[in-house]
Formats: structure tokens, sequence, C-alpha cells
């Protein structure tokens, strides 16, 4: 049964901390009315048990992607005091730093179509996609273990892309104070070989074409690198593999073997397992938890210097000569220590974004100078059939600790949406369409059709309206390499 929700605004409910017992804050959505009402009920009662977590400051928060998930919702969002509070694995997710990066061209729409079909070929052979896919850069025990605490600079430093990526990533492409020796043998096993893979499931890799109709803010897009008519850009998706994938998995066991029993922590859900962030397991789990951001990171610099040479190979001439500049990475899947104002007072914070966007706002530190005055690139994926978008941090974000929506968000599991329509019948209803599309699985593919997600347009739509963030263009996919 749903919860009565009170309205807050136009886009944001709450439901109070009478609703269910244990509640030290009340559960606030942001959504539209047509987004709140199709939300399973899976993202009321995940919300809620955040809200009762130790420590949690001023509100749990649910984006308008939000679905259910593992322990919190997908687009959960909830900050916790450092010295009273918790961090949980189920608040950060299994795909440690599953993020965005676009890269703008200098290349329209009538360049790329005679090349497009070459192009995605040619990636899709470049850049492994699947289920265990393997990576082409091999690397020693030792050499791994520095890449994961040095993040994209240890590609940097290898040759594999240019200084000005690493401005143009959140955090400079590196969460600070990652070890190695946090990790098990067995996550540096499942991560060593997939340095510079996609992965599978919602994980794409996408040539795009923007148009001048689709473009809601002129000035803001010139800011970011959009400054021709149906100019062409590139944007993918995924995150830390099977290494972050392990490293929550070993997380989540260490901590139901200590909370209850030492720390006297209970929890309505046990997907909520979690340690004091102060204890030795809580500042275990943070560590290792940067590696697999760290890993993330370099993991899509090294797709992308590959994306360049696969453009410079086609096209005959060099990335830099084609205007392949990366606009910027941002995270999904994290914790971080963060200073916000709660009720007219700064505190430092540990904000866990499961499935959600920072959104910084204009001015704010951690903003890369070239973008002090516009705000935070944020990138909002969307479903292979129906586009994406690139939107700006909002001053309004301070509401949801300068979060926002991190894509369109499922409607329906894979098993249910596979059953809809084979990934044959999809492959050749997007070519029939314009969209050229290579998989590493059909059947993969069949459960990430448009139906399976939610509006795009919606959910960008009410992280306007609440404030979070303003929409700068719309994104139409020409071309997708899907895991």
């Amino acid at each position: 049964m749903r919860p009565e929700l009170t309205k807050i605004s136009e886009a944001l409910w709450e439901i109070p901390v009478s609703y269910k017992q244990g509640m030290r804050v009340p559960a606030r959505i942001v959504a539209t009315e047509t987004l709140l009402a199709a939300m399973d009920d899976g993202v009321f009662e995940q919300i809620t048990n955040v809200a009762q977590l130790p420590g949690i400051v001023e509100a749990a928060y649910c984006m308008p992607d939000g679905h259910r998930g593992y322990g919190f919702p997908i687009g959960g969002v909830a900050a916790m005091d450092p010295n009273e509070g918790v961090i949980s694995p189920g608040g950060i997710g299994f795909d440690i730093n599953c993020g965005m990066r676009l890269v703008m061209t200098n290349l329209t729409v009538n360049d790329i179509k005679p090349h497009l079909e070459r192009l995605i070929d040619r990636l899709f052979v470049k850049i492994p996609a699947g289920v265990g896919g393997h990576g082409k850069i091999k690397l020693s025990r030792s050499e791994f273990s520095k890449l994961a605490q040095q993040g994209a600079a240890w590609c940097i430093n290898q040759g594999y892309g240019w200084a000005e990526d690493l401005e143009r990533t959140e955090e400079n492409g590196c969460f600070s104070g990652a070890d190695a020796k946090t990790v098990s043998d067995k996550a540096m096993e499942r991560g060593i070989s997939q340095l510079g893979t996609l992965g599978s499931g919602n994980h794409y890799l996408e040539i795009q074409a923007v148009y001048p109709h689709n473009v809601f803010n002129k000035e803001l897009a010139s800011d970011f690198g959009i400054t021709l008519d149906n100019q062409i850009a590139v944007m993918f998706h995924c995150g830390s593999r099977g290494f972050g994938h392990q490293i929550a998995s070993d997380y989540v066991q260490s901590f139901l073997r200590v909370m209850e029993p030492k720390y006297k922590i209970s929890v309505s859900d046990r997907q909520l397992a979690c340690a004091p962030f102060e204890s030795p397991e809580g500042q275990a789990y943070f560590s290792a938890m940067k590696c697999g951001v760290n890993m993330a990171f370099a993991n899509r610099q090294i797709i992308l210097h590959n994306i360049r040479e696969v453009f410079s190979q086609v096209f005959g001439r060099s990335a830099h000569d084609l205007g392949m500049r990366q606009v910027y990475d941002v995270s999904h899947n994290t914790a971080k220590l963060e200073d916000h104002e709660v009720r007219g007072v700064k505190r430092r914070l540990l904000v866990h974004r499961k499935g959600a966007t920072r959104s910084f706002a204009p001015g704010m530190p951690g903003i890369p100078q070239v973008y002090a005055h516009a705000g935070q690139p944020v990138i909002i994926g969307g479903s292979m059939e129906t586009g994406s978008y690139l939107l700006a941090g909002s001053a309004g974000g301070q509401n949801s600790f300068f979060s926002t929506a991190h894509g369109s968000g499922r409607v329906m599991g894979r098993k249910q949406a596979g059953k809809g329509v084979s990934g044959k019948e999809l492959l050749k209803e997007m070519r029939e369409r314009g969209i050229y599309v290579k998989t590493a699985s059909l059947s993969g593919l069949s459960e990430e059709g448009a139906n399976a997600y939610k509006d795009i347009d919606e959910v960008v739509k009410a992280a306007d309206l609440a404030g979070l963030s303003r929409p700068v263009a719309r994104f139409t996919p020409l071309g997708n390499v899907k895991g």
C-alpha cells in the first residue's frame, strides 16, 4: 500500500516521519504527477527504510528516475553525519562509479552518415562489450593497484588521453585516499583484465546528433562545446565492472557480520547492511570503494582514448583536428564527503548517491574552472531508442545535496522487458528508423528497448521543475554499441 504523500512543490513530494516507525527524517521524492503515479511501490518502501539509517541528515531523497534497487532505490540520495552516521554499500551500488562521459566533435550529421556503420563496427571491435568482456591492456597486480589508487591520471601518464580530460572529469578522475590493500584478491582478479571494456546490461557507447531544435539554452550549450547545427557527439555509460561488484559484495558480507553484534545497529532490510563511517570496517570500505571509483574513471579514460583512435582511423585526421574534446565525466554510485548548508549551517556530510548524479551549481568549488559560471555539466542517458540529455547544475539543487537524476530509470525488470520483443526484431526496427546497433547479446538487447524505461523527457522535466538541474540540449541516437 502506498503512503500518503504531501505535495511540497510542483515536483517534490514528502512522506512524513510518522509513516513508519524508526524513520529519523522524512522521505522526499522528486517527480511529476505522471512519474509518481507510475513509480513502483518498492521505491516508497525502500526510501522510507533509508530514512531510518543512523546519522541521516534532513531527508532521504529519491530522484525522478527512481525504481527498486538493492537496499536503496536506484535514484536514492542520503547524506550522513560522518561522526554519527553509517556508510552502506546498498546506498552506493554494486557497479561502483557507473558513470557517463560525453565528447563533442566538430563533425556534423552529413559528415558522419557515410561512415556511421564503419565507425560502429570498428568501435565494437576496439571496445569489448558484454558479460565478462576482457580488455586488451595487460597489467601486473602492482600496476593495477597503482591504477586503482591514481584513477584516470594513471591513464594520462601512460599516454591514454589528454591532460585536459582530467580537468573535465569529476574530482579530476580520482577519489583521493584509495588504498588497494583494502581490496580483496578476488576483486583484484576480476578487475585486472577488464580495463577499457563496456560491460553488459544498460551500458553502451553511442554516436549522437544535436539538432538545433533540441538546444534549449544556447549560451550554456556553447559553454559546453555545442556550437554547430546537427553537431555530432559521442556518449558512453559504464563503470567498474566486476572489480566494483566484488568490492561491494565483500563489504556487504563484512558489515553483516559486525553490524548488530559489534555496533548494535539493526536495519529494516538486510540489503542496507552498514557500519559506522568512522569505524575500522567503515573506513576500509570507504577506501576500497574509492579504488572502485578510480578503476571506473580509468576504464572510461581508456575507452575515450580508443574512441579517438577509431575516429582518427576512419576520417584520416587526428582527434584534435576532429575537435574530440571531452565535455565532462560524471559519476553515479558513490559516497563522498562534501560540504553542504543544512538549515543555514555549513556541514561536512557523507553523501550517498546511488543511481544519482552530482549537480553542482555555478560558482561552487569542485567545478572545472572553464564551467564555473555555467555550473556542472550533468549527463543523463536515455534508452538507445529515444535520446539523452545534457543539463547544468542549478542553485535549487541545495535541497537535494546538489543531486539530480542519472538516466531514464527502468519501468520494468529485464526479464519482463525481454518478453516484449526479440533482440533480432528490435535490431531491425531500430535500423529502419536510422539507428545502427551492434550488440554483444541479442537477448540482452531485447531487455533494453524504450518500453523498459521511463519517458526521459518527463524525468528531465521533473528535475528542472524541482530546480535540481537545467536542460541544455537533447541528443538523438544514430549508432550504438551495446553490451
